[in-house]
């Protein structure tokens, strides 16, 4: 196990050190060739739940620690070594002596005996002072949720009646959910086919099926032949509410990874464009639509930008616009550890010359869905309310209308989704040009 740790702890330093888990955890495991699939599977396990409950482990920590560790590294295993004692259900004994081991593994001068001993010492000091520090730590917002102070002061101003939840839900592992194509075959004939092969699963939307445990994706009946995509319950709404009709032309801009490309698609044939600023990224989509059977013009261009655009209007935009990701925090335990409170005016800024350039695009009485995976009323509301007040020719459509014929067991204020246990915190509006 002292190999997982060395591991995570090497994901957790590179995330500080400002690189995305998604790459840093990849990076980590490079170091080790010889790592087995347990061993790998731990290690993510570790680096996640490390940074998941980031905010109480270094809680913990700094009371720990007579003045702070100048060897990151070091600390990045103390972090993983804690987050064990706290939320793993590995034996302490355990978990000490293979952090002990682990920090003599590390090729820096640190690793000499002084370093094992204090390894030992702080982790064993813990173990003693556990009760009486989170005794202490009740009152230390921080702590208690694991987010940024700035953020849970935020949520508190803009969600008085849902903040700690948001909190609570970000935290928790997130579901599996598949998006059934019901061109292909039925929801229920795919719960029995799920059934048969003893996948337990749930329907809890008119194309949405929950597993009750998540699975490798290979192992997914039907996913190779383009019968089911992996796909958030909350993000599943994208397409119904776009409003498409056959032989439309429609825009998805900022398309990649192409889940809602894919769907538009299984539900309508249309003229569709699918647009994103990476190369690499229009890729995948490209993977994602062969697997699915399904065709789009696929181009490289910035949605803030009209260089790529060839002057014929669109009937339908989707402006799915770069965010703080802030309401998929479960997915992405690191954002809340990168983002800075800072960065949502960047992104407001961001948003703002997108959907002004795609406005120019959309034919007049068509529509645009503008989305974000952000629960921040800046990126949101507030977005849309400013751009109506500049663009005298938009309206927006009432979303309890646009919603009448998509899913069921939706958790949303005015479009915003609150993050719940079966969806994430998208954020909906539906605009159309008059």
């Amino acid at each position: 196990m002292y190999i997982s740790q060395l591991i995570a702890a090497d994901a957790v330093h590179q995330v500080f050190s400002g690189r995305n888990l998604t790459l840093a955890l990849p990076a980590a495991l490079s170091l080790f060739p010889a790592v087995t699939p347990q061993q790998k599977g731990a290690a993510a396990d570790l680096s996640y739940g490390t940074l998941r409950f980031y905010g109480e482990i270094d809680a913990y920590l700094k009371r720990l620690l007579e003045k702070p560790l100048t060897d990151e590294r070091i600390h990045a295993l103390l972090l993983v070594a804690i987050y064990q004692l706290l939320h793993d259900k590995a034996d302490a004994f355990t978990v000490v002596n293979q952090a002990v081991h682990a920090v003599s593994q590390l090729k820096r001068p640190a690793a000499k005996s002084w370093a094992k001993g204090l390894v030992n010492a702080i982790l064993r000091n813990f173990l003693r002072q556990k009760e009486p520090l989170g005794v202490t730590l009740k009152t230390n917002e921080v702590a208690a949720y694991s987010y940024p102070q700035w953020w849970i002061n935020k949520l508190k101003i803009q969600y008085p009646d849902y903040w700690q939840s948001i909190l609570v839900i970000g935290n928790q592992h997130p579901p599996m959910t598949l998006r059934v194509n019901t061109h292909k075959i039925s929801i229920e004939d795919y719960l029995q086919l799920l059934a048969r092969q003893d996948i337990e699963a749930s329907q809890i939307g008119k194309q949405a099926v929950m597993l009750t445990k998540p699975i490798s994706v290979e192992k997914i009946p039907g996913f190779t032949e383009g019968v089911v995509s992996v796909q958030d319950y909350g993000a599943q709404l994208a397409a119904p509410l776009l409003d498409v009709q056959a032989n439309l032309r429609v825009l998805d801009a900022c398309c990649a990874p192409g889940g809602k490309t894919g769907h538009i698609l299984e539900l309508t044939d249309v003229n569709m464009t699918a647009l994103d600023s990476d190369e690499a990224r229009l890729q995948r989509v490209q993977s994602n639509l062969d697997r699915l059977k399904l065709k789009a013009t696929l181009l490289v261009g910035d949605a803030a930008s009209a260089d790529w655009h060839d002057g014929e209007l669109f009937d339908r935009i989707l402006a799915d616009v770069p965010c703080t990701a802030s309401g998929i925090v479960r997915r992405h335990v690191d954002i809340k550890w990168l983002r800075r409170e800072a960065d949502v005016a960047s992104f407001t800024a961001q948003q703002a010359k997108i959907l002004s350039s795609l406005w120019q695009m959309l034919a007049k009485s068509g529509k645009l869905l503008y989305v974000t995976c952000s629960v921040f009323h800046e990126e949101n509301q507030g977005q849309i309310d400013k751009f109506l007040q500049k663009n005298a020719d938009a309206m927006q459509l009432p979303f309890e209308a646009a919603l009448h014929n998509a899913q069921e067991n939706i958790t949303h204020i005015n479009g915003q989704l609150i993050p719940s246990n079966p969806h994430d915190g998208f954020f909906y509006a539906l605009l159309q040009k008059i």
